[in-house]
């Protein structure tokens, strides 16, 4: 199917929560898009859809009517995690166009399945959806790095804090969910069986069995930033720890996490760590989000919105700890260095050019990403963030939970997309 510019995108939403609905709203700014239904296991969720879409919405508990739709151009996949890559096939071999929520999925071999999908369908467009690809801050931090704006890069710490209880998954449980109006079943799916229990359906990423906790909800962000700037293909060794300080509501999964990730020199690349911190309970007074790239010139930081690069050029000379030499040793000292550096004079010519430069986006990353992928499903052009990117993302990821859980080292290869 080709489309044109002015054409039609119809699309259709699976799993209608939050996220889920912010997708649609996004994809509804951009002219020529239209909205046909959704699929979802709560059927409140489904009557909610046709109060803000309308009564000719399609609504279903079962996603695959939705897929066996003609009038479906594309589907916005934002599930619990362990069904993305169930959902991501079935449509991708339905003929569907499909933006999948971050992660890509649950399981290092989902991903790998989700990658010989899109393989097997090379006419779909297949897109995950995690907005710092679509970020400007990236993009500019990544033309900065090329230019060399910091020198060699060696290090790059990264935090995500919050302090409120929606922030740390703490979502309303509905006062009508039972199981005449939830597919407890369809929920549950390959999960592990467990009687009806609400609290996991609405506050799903507490929970390790639908979930993929603080690693895969927000350190994929944060991979997915560093990977948009610095065109890695990904590290070699991950190592998590942290540990459940405040929520202890039930959840089996932490609320504080730090992950420690080691990236070999690459093409792209020299050899760097990247540090990554998330805490729910963080006593900030709002949520928190930045980066850091340190390099042997200098700095650059940001926030998602701007950007800001401080310069501080390499040290002339290294100075010296002379005063507990001899006097003899100190003169000796001192003639031999003077030889290696030699003093300069103070001129306009040897003045160092050191500040800071900050540059501000307006623009909206949820949105932009949306359109990114609107504009991928007309042109036919893939995004980056493709079956790979995401799995090459999501894996290290994952593997900070491997870490976490089994109090180990794990190792990454980033070209086979697999754990050692």
């Amino acid at each position: 199917m080709n489309y044109q510019a002015n054409d039609r995108i119809r699309i259709a939403l699976i799993g209608a929560g939050g996220m889920g609905n912010g997708d649609v709203r996004d994809a509804l700014l951009i002219p020529g898009v239209e909205f046909v239904g959704a699929a979802d296991i709560y059927d409140s969720r489904l009557t909610r859809i046709r109060e803000v879409y309308g009564n000719n919405a399609f609504v279903t508990r079962d996603y695959r009517e939705l897929l066996a739709r003609p009038d479906v151009d594309a589907v916005i996949v934002a599930t619990p995690d362990h069904l993305h890559a169930r959902i991501s096939i079935d449509a991708l071999n339905a003929g569907k166009d499909v933006y999948c929520e971050k992660p890509m999925v649950q399981t290092i071999a989902e991903g790998h399945q989700v990658i010989e999908a899109s393989a097997k369908n090379p006419s779909r467009i297949f897109m995950v959806g995690s907005q710092y690809a679509s970020a400007l801050s990236f993009a500019k931090i990544r033309a900065l790095l090329k230019e060399g704006a910091i020198g060699e890069l060696n290090l790059v710490e990264s935090w995500l804090d919050r302090n409120t209880a929606l922030g740390a998954w703490q979502y309303s449980i509905p006062t009508d969910a039972s199981p005449s109006n939830i597919d407890w079943d369809r929920f549950i799916a390959h999960a592990p069986k467990r009687p009806f229990e609400p609290i996991r359906l609405f506050r799903w990423r507490n929970y390790q069995d639908y979930g993929t906790a603080v690693a895969g909800d927000l350190f994929v962000h944060l991979v997915t930033g560093l990977h948009t700037a610095t065109e890695s293909e990904g590290p070699n060794r991950v190592f998590a720890t942290g540990g459940l300080r405040y929520w202890k509501d039930g959840r089996d999964v932490p609320d504080a996490m730090f992950g420690i990730i080691e990236y070999p020199k690459s093409a792209t690349h020299p050899e760097f760590t990247f540090a990554m911190r998330v805490n729910f309970k963080s006593s900030e007074p709002q949520e928190r989000f930045g980066f850091k790239f340190v390099g042997s010139e200098g700095t650059i930081t940001t926030d998602i919105r701007s950007v800001t690069l401080s310069r501080k050029p390499r040290e002339r000379e290294p100075g010296y700890t002379i005063d507990t030499f001899t006097k003899a040793q100190q003169e000796a000292f001192l003639a031999e260095y003077r030889k290696q550096y030699p003093p300069r004079p103070s001129t306009m010519a040897t003045m160092d050019e050191q500040g800071e430069q900050r540059w501000v986006a307006r623009s909206d990353p949820h949105r932009d990403h949306m359109a990114a992928f609107i504009q991928a499903v007309r042109t036919r052009k893939p995004h980056f963030e493709d079956a790979r990117f995401g799995l090459a993302a999501a894996g290290p990821a994952l593997l900070a939970n491997t870490s976490y859980f089994e109090r180990r080292i794990c190792t990454w290869d980033p070209k086979t997309l697999k754990a050692g």
